[in-house]
């Protein structure tokens, strides 16, 4: 599928051969058509990969960007006319579970010796940088990201309950980062709107009610606190992606398979809207990894322990819309990038 053309993207996570699966999404929502694509690497074969963005889509949606976190490298995929071309597998560190892009720019983190490492993507893949900055050794790194203007680089990490903002410079090295507690324990999956408004959620654990997401304006790589730590009752919230207009954040809960939809005020506040505005398997645990349609009109997550993909058509007024769901997934699957 050419990037024209909308699809649905996850990778297997499978020791011996990771893959992505890829769908051709129609125009009402359904996936069908699933293919596999080897990466040329190996995942690490556990269910549950601890991640958010182990599988992205280039801002332009020419090419996808899959961590090997068996292996120790990222792979890049092509999205062509006719499916998805392997361009390269390259090494990154041990554990590489979540990758970012900026305007051909690239950072991977590496949870097995917690560092960062980037790269620029060129026409044959990726190019080393030649950059791993350590992120020392109580980190326990979650999501790499970047602020909406490729400023600064963007890591939570849960192992010292903070936020690290990296200056990126001119040549894409990163310079001294600013760290930012955390409202609340565990940060861990993130999302910016456009105007720098950063929105993170804290998995506190298995404890129902303790699920919560905090909300920080950012300017100039310094963020400032706004709503802290706005429970939801649910349990293990993880997820998180803004909608197209910008007035919702959706989170999902591992947990107990609910979506949380959550009002984005213009000064950056947060509002608890709806606990349970939609569900894969409501009370069950699974569900994980969640992507937005480049055109915001379509939600879709992974339920793991469900084998399947769960998707949703998002109104105008924020309400989710099942459009279906579909199996063949395998247990260990993780990532999702749609287009």
């Amino acid at each position: 599928m050419s990037h024209d053309q909308a699809g649905v993207f996850a990778q297997t996570n499978e020791a011996e051969r990771n893959r992505v699966i890829a769908f051709r999404r129609s125009a009402d929502g359904r996936l069908e058509g699933m293919e596999s694509y080897e990466t040329g690497g190996a995942g690490d074969s556990v269910p549950h990969l601890t991640s958010q963005g182990s599988v992205v889509l280039s801002g332009d949606g020419t090419r996808l960007l899959v961590t090997n976190a068996g292996s120790g490298d990222v792979s890049v995929f092509a999205v062509a006319d006719d499916g998805l071309e392997l361009l390269q597998t390259v090494p990154s560190g041990p554990a590489p579970k979540s990758v970012a892009e900026y305007d051909g720019l690239v950072y991977a983190v590496n949870t097995g010796d917690r560092s960062l490492v980037g790269f620029r993507l060129a026409d044959g893949g990726l190019e080393p940088l030649g950059v791993r900055v350590e992120l020392g050794a109580e980190s326990d790194p979650a999501q790499v990201g970047f602020t909406p203007d490729g400023s600064a680089v963007v890591v939570t990490d849960r192992g010292t309950d903070a936020i690290a903002f990296f200056p990126v410079e001119k040549d894409g090295r990163l310079g001294e980062p600013r760290i930012q507690p955390s409202s609340g324990q565990t940060p861990y999956g993130f999302a910016f709107t456009g105007d720098g408004t950063l929105l993170v959620t804290e998995a506190f654990g298995a404890q129902k009610g303790k699920a919560a997401a905090s909300s920080y304006r950012v300017r100039g790589g310094t963020a400032t606190p706004v709503s802290r730590s706005v429970a939801n009752g649910r349990s293990e919230i993880c997820w998180a992606v803004v909608s197209k207009d910008e007035r919702f954040v959706f989170t999902t809960n591992f947990a107990d398979g609910a979506v949380s939809r959550y009002a984005i005020g213009p000064d950056g506040t947060i509002a608890l809207e709806d606990a349970v505005a939609a569900a894969s398997v409501e009370g069950q645990p699974g569900l994980r990894d969640e992507a937005l349609t480049s055109d915001g009109g379509f939600l879709y997550a992974i339920d793991a322990d469900a084998g399947r993909i769960f998707g949703w058509a998002v109104a105008e007024d924020g309400r989710l819309d099942p459009v279906g769901s579909w199996g063949g997934v395998p247990p260990t699957v993780a990532g999702l990038a749609a287009s």
